[in-house]
This record gives C-alpha cells, sequence and structure tokens, in this order.
C-alpha cells in the first residue's frame, strides 16, 4: 500500500534470502570451474555419477523421513519424477562435463546465460505460450550475443565452421534445462525441496549406473588422488545439495521473478574463477557477448509499462 515502510525485520530478511541466492550462483558458478579441472581425471559421466552419490549420501539423513511418507505421491508420479530426473541429473549435467572437456570454463558459463532464452522457447514449446513481439525480440538479441561468442568476435569463422565440439554441448544442454525448467511446475507438490532433489538424485544414479560402467569401457576408472577426491566431495556437497536448499529458501522469500535476475551472477562467479584458479582469459568478445544475451533476456522479460 502507498505510504507503508517496510520493517527492518522484513529488510533483514530479503537480504539474507539474496545472499543465499548468491551464494548459491557461487556454488553452480564454481562446479563449472571444478568440472573443467577435472576434464581428464575423469569422464563426464563418472564425475557426474560421484557427485550425485555424494549428494544422496549428505541429504539422505534429512530428506528419507519426507520420502517414507510420501511414498504414495511418489509412486503416483513415478512417471514424471523420471522425466525430470532424466533432463536435469543425467542429461543436462553429463552434456555440461562433456562440453567442458574441449571447451575454456569462460566460455561455458558465458554461454549459460542463453538459459532463459531457451526456456522462453520451451514453454513456448510445451505450454504452448504464445511469445510476444517483445519476447522474439529479446530472444534475436540473445542469440546474437551467443553467436559473438561462438565466433570469439569474428564472425566470419562460423562461416568456416571453426568452433569448439565443447560449446556446441554447451548449447545443447540449455533446451535440455528449459525443459526441466518449464515441466518442474509438474512436480509432487507432497514433496518438500529437500526430498524432492534426494528422489530426483536417486533416480538419477539409478540411470546413470549403466552409463557409468559404459564409460568404463572407453575410459578406465582410475584410482582419485586426495584432491580429486576432495573436489568430488565438494561438487557434491555445495553444487548438488546446499546450492539446492540455499535457492529453494530464497525463492521462497523473494520469490522466482527477482531470483531468477540472480542467475546472471552465475556467468560473473565462475568467470572469476576461472581466471583465478585455471588461468584462463576474458576477452572482449566475452564482454560483448554475455552483455548481449542478458540484454535480450531484460527486453523479453521486462513487463509491458502501464
Amino acid at each position: 500500500m502507498p505510504g507503508t515502510s517496510r520493517s527492518p525485520a522484513f529488510t533483514s530478511t530479503r537480504a539474507h534470502a539474496f545472499l543465499l541466492l548468491a551464494l548459491s550462483n557461487l556454488f553452480w558458478g564454481s562446479n563449472w570451474v571444478i568440472g573443467r579441472a577435472l576434464r581428464d581425471a575423469f569422464g563426464p559421466v563418472s564425475l557426474n555419477f560421484w557427485r550425485w552419490a555424494v549428494a544422496v549420501l549428505i541429504l539422505a539423513p534429512f530428506a528419507l523421513p519426507g520420502v517414507v511418507a510420501n511414498r504414495d505421491a511418489i509412486r503416483r508420479n513415478w512417471g514424471m519424477l523420471l522425466l525430470l530426473s532424466l533432463a536435469s541429473v543425467v542429461l543436462f549435467q553429463s552434456m555440461v562435463y562433456l562440453g567442458l572437456r574441449t571447451t575454456t570454463a569462460v566460455n561455458a558459463v558465458l554461454l549459460n546465460s542463453s538459459a532463459p532464452m531457451f526456456m522462453l522457447l520451451c514453454s513456448w514449446t510445451i505450454e504452448r505460450e504464445r511469445a510476444t513481439m517483445r519476447q522474439i525480440a529479446g530472444m534475436l538479441i540473445s542469440l546474437a550475443g551467443i553467436l559473438v561468442i561462438l565466433s570469439r568476435g569474428d564472425f566470419a569463422s562460423l562461416l568456416r565452421l571453426e568452433l569448439h565440439k565443447g560449446d556446441a554441448w554447451i548449447l545443447l544442454a540449455m533446451p535440455v534445462w528449459g525443459v526441466y525448467s518449464v515441466l518442474l511446475k509438474r512436480r509432487p507438490v507432497e514433496l518438500g525441496g529437500v526430498e524432492f532433489v534426494f528422489v530426483m538424485a536417486v533416480v538419477g544414479l539409478t540411470l546413470l549406473a549403466p552409463m557409468y560402467a559404459l564409460e568404463t569401457l572407453i575410459i578406465p576408472a582410475r584410482w582419485p588422488t586426495a584432491e580429486q577426491a576432495a573436489a568430488i566431495f565438494y561438487i557434491g556437497a555445495t553444487a548438488s545439495a546446499i546450492a539446492l536448499v540455499c535457492w529453494n529458501r530464497g525463492v521462497a522469500i523473494v520469490g522466482p521473478n527477482a531470483a531468477g535476475f540472480t542467475l546472471h551472477l552465475l556467468p560473473a562467479f565462475g568467470t572469476g574463477l576461472a581466471m583465478l584458479f585455471l588461468g584462463e582469459s576474458f576477452h572482449a568478445f566475452h564482454a560483448a557477448g554475455v552483455a548481449t544475451i542478458i540484454a535480450g533476456v531484460v527486453v523479453a522479460t521486462r513487463a509491458r509499462s502501464a
């Protein structure tokens, strides 16, 4: 209401929520950097499998009571849970780790800025939500930003198909995440955030197990060093478990629209971490590309003026 001031407690709670959301993006950004660093130590499926195995072990004590109590809801919705897990746990993250084998972490996290555009396209396709002219314009602007990054600022290279294979895998992962995000509204409402993530992880591990066994025939498994094992534990604990708990809590306080804008912190965190720990470079074409992508997202999602 006009003239109503917000209490200090409300302001403090809102600030706490954005801190949790920022922490989620920091953990997710570090996951992309670690995935790039471990590219020669683990196959993409193996890294994904062990990441979620760690998450299951961490979440189990907190999730099992709720899972047991809502087992009937899980049985009723097993098909949707299977599809959601396949899209997010199995396909999306495996494709990201596969892409990180042949492209830089900087390129990967900046291309991740295109996720909102693909979410819009998937919503248009799956939910039959008609796109407005503003949304179409925003998608075209974001597409131009993607092309800037893929061409490394030299559009002639697109005609010569001089692209990183890893960039293609990262881009292919984006519509997979879009499908997951659109279908997420159909998740069983009986499951809380921790229980839902736990069930997704268990289903995902079951689906990943035969893929993991097959991959070990191509990329023989090796006993990890202490540093490599610690890195897997870190991304399993943070990017899979803690980040999602923080994200769910933050969204509950400020709402999904406000929380969605914080996703653009992921490229910032990921780029900084890649430069710090991997010695990767940030070029002018990176800045131009991500600025164009974000501009397209803003155009597509900005509310119409009254």
